[in-house]
């Protein structure tokens, strides 16, 4: 990165790499564009990001449907306490895993390329939903252009496999190098559950590494999802694709249901989803819709979610959970622990 660059830019820069809604990115990508230096060193940087803006600004102003060339508009506006994106091989069974999961309407057929457009469905865990996106299959002599737009959104992903299939290490391979050629990185770390012993290693290689080029590349946390496994014994395949991916992996099957109660289980430990509960003095907690945030969330950005007026005057919450005796009283700056109730005081 030139070392001219401003702190401004690098804050632009920032915003746009946690940005999830579509307006919000535009918004991050003029800014990016108004700050950066102008110089031969950032030509294609900027001719890269005036292509994502009038990307960005076709989707908003009036969205296309259909055509291998509608790009930004196959992107599903993110729901739930988090997107998680399906991918997969042809006949993996990504669709019929999704339908198990959410009781969808994706259509599960025993012919390749089922699957023509993201399909967005809700998966339940206790008193929240996952947002699952299945997405149309990765293969070599097709894979729909758009894939890496409909990534932007999410917040990790499900690389589903038929382990009964003795080719299934090829086509997990072929999966990943073909996201790598649009720029989709996948890895097997995810926020809520990192490695104390390679956190600083690996904050510092990224930070060599960090440079132009690497800005739009999409990394995602990534589970391996083993499914069909009521085809036949599949253990010594599982451990061979988990011991040389290093992915996180569970074992399921869609058709009869065996261990789907896994995959959003890890979803909200591997996220690190945290759901807060909001009460009002006087009267008892609501909490029937909890609000959801990530590990090291704070009463301020509960507020923010709250409603915006609030979080500008929040002066302190009274908090009942686990880690707080009931009623004490927080600053803004106080943690959020998982199952806190929190009364907001503003002016």
């Amino acid at each position: 990165m030139p070392t001219n660059v401003t702190q401004e830019y690098k804050k632009a820069e920032q915003a746009f790499r946690e940005a999830r809604e579509p307006q919000d990115r535009l918004r991050c990508l003029r800014e990016m564009l108004r700050l950066i230096p102008k110089h031969k060193g950032t030509e294609h940087v900027q001719a890269d990001i005036k292509t994502r803006i009038k990307q960005l600004t076709t989707e908003l102003s009036r969205p296309r449907k259909g055509g291998a060339r509608s790009g930004p508009a196959h992107a599903v506006r993110r729901e739930g306490a988090a997107q998680v994106a399906l991918l997969g091989a042809p006949n993996a069974g990504k669709s019929q895993l999704h339908s198990a999961l959410t009781g969808s309407q994706s259509t599960v057929g025993v012919w390749p390329h089922t699957t023509e457009t993201p399909i967005p469905g809700m998966a339940p865990y206790h008193d929240i939903h996952f947002q699952l996106v299945d997405l149309p299959p990765v293969a070599v002599e097709r894979t729909q252009p758009w894939l890496a737009t409909a990534l932007q959104p999410a917040d990790g992903a499900l690389l589903v496999v038929d382990i009964a299939s003795p080719d299934c290490a090829a086509e997990i391979g072929i999966v990943l190098n073909k996201m790598a050629e649009k720029r989709v990185t996948f890895v097997p770390e995810w926020p809520g559950m990192p490695d104390p012993r390679k956190r600083r290693r690996r904050k510092r290689r990224v930070q060599r590494q960090e440079t132009f080029e690497d800005l739009f590349r999409i990394r995602l946390p990534a589970l391996l999802v083993a499914n069909k496994t009521d085809l036949g014994d599949y253990r010594d395949r599982l451990d061979g694709l988990s011991g040389k991916l290093r992915f996180p992996a569970v074992a399921v099957s869609a058709e009869t249901g065996d261990n789907l109660e896994a995959i959003p289980e890890f979803l909200f430990r591997g996220l690190g989803v945290v759901r807060a509960y909001t009460k009002t003095p006087g009267k008892p907690p609501d909490l029937g819709r909890p609000f959801t945030l990530r590990h090291g969330a704070t009463v301020s950005e509960l507020a923010s979610l709250v409603h915006k007026d609030i979080a500008g005057s929040l002066r302190f919450a009274r908090i009942w959970g686990e880690k707080v005796y009931d009623g004490q009283q927080v600053s803004p700056k106080h943690l959020i622990h998982d199952g806190d109730i929190l009364e907001l005081h503003h002016r």
